[in-house]
């Protein structure tokens, strides 16, 4: 089947099948969060990325084999409500980033900076820090050896827009700037994108669209 990245809540995950990665989204809550569970092909080792609602859903897709870390994308509550569930049920390691960590309920144990590297098996993320949404939102680059990138944007980047600013012009300024620089700038068009709610997109996609975005501001 070939992944389109398109799920609902309540449906089955969607698969994206990279040659040492496994990626599997699955909407959750009544927010319609996204999920991500990676799978180091290699090693069989898996990672989940936003444990945001619905803890039995998430425990199913994680399977008997568990999950060695939680990636917390930001401090907003509808991205880390099932994380203390989750945890409990898989020992599994907390990542967060370090400005965002003190607003979540959960023990951050690792706090994430700016261009750190998180391991799940053989496979190398990338956490890129971007301020504006919240101020230690993180965003995951996954540079595939094999193919192009892959980037989870948490609430940083949707199609069509960056995320929330609460019509707050700094704050947009900061956001912006950081997805063009770290993002836009540094990574091709056919850079396939993640975000923490809704469809997927890529760089490509939504690259023409940043003059309009900047001149609407949000």
């Amino acid at each position: 089947m070939t992944y389109s990245g398109a799920v609902k809540v309540g449906g089955p995950a969607d698969v994206h099948e990279l040659t040492d990665l496994m990626i599997s989204k699955v909407a959750v809550g009544p927010m319609d969060n996204n999920a991500y569970l990676l799978r180091c092909r290699a090693t069989g080792e898996q990672l989940l990325i936003d444990a945001a609602s619905e803890p039995a859903t998430l425990l199913r897709l994680i399977g008997d084999d568990g999950i060695a870390a939680v990636v917390t994308t930001h401090r907003h509550r509808d991205h880390w409500d099932a994380l203390a569930e989750v945890v409990t049920a898989t020992g599994a390691r907390t990542y967060a980033g370090r400005y965002d960590a003190e607003g979540i309920d959960v023990t951050t144990d690792v706090p994430v900076e700016d261009g750190d590297t998180i391991r799940v098996g053989r496979v190398e993320l990338t956490a890129r820090r971007m301020v504006g949404h919240t101020p230690g939102s993180i965003v995951l680059v996954y540079d595939d050896p094999h193919g192009h990138p892959h980037v989870f944007t948490g609430d940083c980047l949707f199609p069509g827009g960056v995320g929330n600013t609460g019509k707050d012009p700094d704050a947009f300024a900061s956001l912006i700037l950081d997805v063009e620089t770290k993002l836009f700038d540094a990574l091709p068009d056919e850079t396939w994108v993640y975000p923490g709610h809704g469809k997927d997109t890529t760089l490509g996609e939504e690259r023409p669209k940043l003059p309009e975005w900047r001149e609407r501001g949000w």
